[in-house]
């Protein structure tokens, strides 16, 4: 399982987006430049995440974007599946004509697709926005 830039950097901007919303839209120029990701780039992640609903889109003078759902509410595997697609994890072939691979895949692949299927479903968007936060909270002395 190797997730891309595409679910890494989105993932990373949508955390950005959350935390410096604020009531106002954010700018893909204002993620890009605190998280050193091209606009372009971006810019078709955002295109992705807007079609799905997890965003939303406002152009003009105060354009920008927002959240389209409930950070509570939004899944890491929800954001991943939109910018992954479905294979994020070990693609089994149903029809394997080798007994002992078909074995393998359903007694180890299956497993692990499971395992970090339900992960990623048990974390949401507002539990990385809280734990970032709570680790910005930490202050350190030095004496």
């Amino acid at each position: 399982m190797k997730i891309s830039t595409k679910g890494r950097y989105g993932l990373r901007a949508l955390i950005d987006l959350a935390i410096n919303m604020d009531s106002e839209n954010v700018s893909i120029k204002a993620i890009s430049e605190r998280q050193n990701i091209s606009e372009r780039y971006l810019e078709q992640i955002f295109s992705l995440l807007r079609k799905a609903g997890i965003i939303v889109g406002r152009k003009g003078a105060q354009g920008g974007y927002s959240l389209g759902k409930n950070i509570s509410e939004l899944t890491i595997m929800e954001i991943l599946k939109v910018l992954e697609g479905d294979s994020i994890f070990i693609d089994l072939n149903d029809k394997e004509e080798n007994e002992l691979e078909d074995f393998v895949n359903k007694n180890l692949w299956k497993d692990i697709n499971t395992i970090i299927n339900d992960y990623f479903t048990n974390i949401t968007l507002e539990d990385l926005v809280d734990n970032y936060k709570k680790s910005k909270d930490t202050i350190i002395y030095y004496i």
